[in-house]
């Protein structure tokens, strides 16, 4: 009989390649209007940069199944790689960090996605490519306690309807993330997806545009978000902490200090998904959740790359017993 596992993450798999540039080379802007970024170089030259670190085996969901297998659970990977040297290296590491690799396809004739992740700083402008696989979902056997599905490319239109059949004809619960074209797909092409829903995850700002709104109020976001199916809506708001729809009650949590200056924000967000959404499958209830992800996030910025700084359970429950007094839980309605 096949084994069950605790957690199964559905989305594409990536090689980052980390560039940090020489901030004499590079500069930000900042719209005083709308306060939105932009990285600037010169055009047409050769600018030396500061460093180069390849990162095998990254995406939203590679991450948050690495997260999940060294927070204790039984966890696998259904993404796909190309047959190349870039997909053995993203197997090896995910092999090494003791991630089930039963469901990973590799394709003959097709590349494995690579990106390039510019560094400024902790910001990061990353410059994307993805390979246009088919996503099927495998025969598991026995039905995962949770599916954690987050970014594919943009011809993975059915395959959310894909994950929501079978979240419906079976007792697998869904935690969703939704990378950035599922953002931009909205909500109504893919409402099914949401009505299966047990844990959504995304950012204020990714929240507003997901229900097409200006609205400034989180908890009048997760309240929008309930009525679409979710049944325990989460909103980051970066430096501003973390909120949770529990039921009728709306929970914040403050960021955790961080110990040092971040060094690169990269995969904070799916630290913070995939420790809540551990928390969950550990028997553990939202408030409790909502107090264990910023811990996750604070140890990744710490680090280059999404995987590096992701705790163990032992070092989150040491993280939680020395936890400073402002890292506190609030009810906020």
């Amino acid at each position: 009989m096949s084994q069950q596992y605790d957690f199964v993450a559905l989305g594409d798999i990536v090689v980052d390649a980390f560039i940090e540039l020489d901030k004499d080379q590079a500069d930000v802007s900042v719209d005083l209007d709308t306060g939105r970024k932009t990285l600037e170089m010169s055009f047409g030259n050769k600018l030396p940069y500061k460093d180069v670190t390849v990162v095998n085996a990254v995406g939203n969901s590679p991450n948050a199944s690495i997260s999940a297998y060294r927070l204790g659970l039984r966890s696998a990977l259904v993404t796909n790689l190309g047959h190349n040297r870039n997909g053995r290296d993203c197997l090896d590491q995910l092999r090494s960090e003791g991630v089930d690799t039963d469901y990973v396809k590799v394709h003959e004739g097709k590349e494995t996605n690579y990106h390039y992740v510019l560094r400024y700083g902790p910001e990061r402008t990353i410059l994307i490519n993805h390979e246009t696989y088919p996503y099927l979902l495998p025969d598991f056997g026995v039905a995962p306690k949770f599916m954690y599905f987050s970014s594919i490319g943009e011809n993975g239109v059915d395959f959310h309807h894909d994950v929501a059949d079978f979240i419906r004809d079976n007792e697998t619960k869904l935690a969703f993330q939704p990378g950035t074209f599922q953002i931009r797909l909205g909500y109504e092409k893919i409402k099914d997806l949401y009505e299966q829903t047990e844990i959504f995850f995304c950012n204020k700002e990714e929240a507003q545009s997901i229900l097409k709104t200006e609205e400034q109020s989180i908890p009048v976001l997760l309240r929008e978000f309930k009525k679409l199916g979710p049944n325990i809506p989460v909103i980051t708001d970066g430096p501003n902490g973390a909120f949770a729809l529990d039921g009728e009650e709306i929970w914040f949590m403050p960021m955790h200090p961080d110990p040092a200056p971040p060094v690169d924000r990269t995969g904070a967000g799916d630290s913070f998904s995939s420790t809540f959404t551990a928390a969950i499958i550990r028997g553990e209830d939202v408030k409790t959740a909502l107090s264990w992800g910023p811990i996750n996030s604070m140890s990744v910025v710490q680090h280059i790359g999404a995987q590096k700084g992701l705790v163990t359970k032992d070092q989150l429950d040491e993280y939680l017993k020395v936890a400073p007094p402002e890292y506190k839980l609030q009810q906020v309605e």
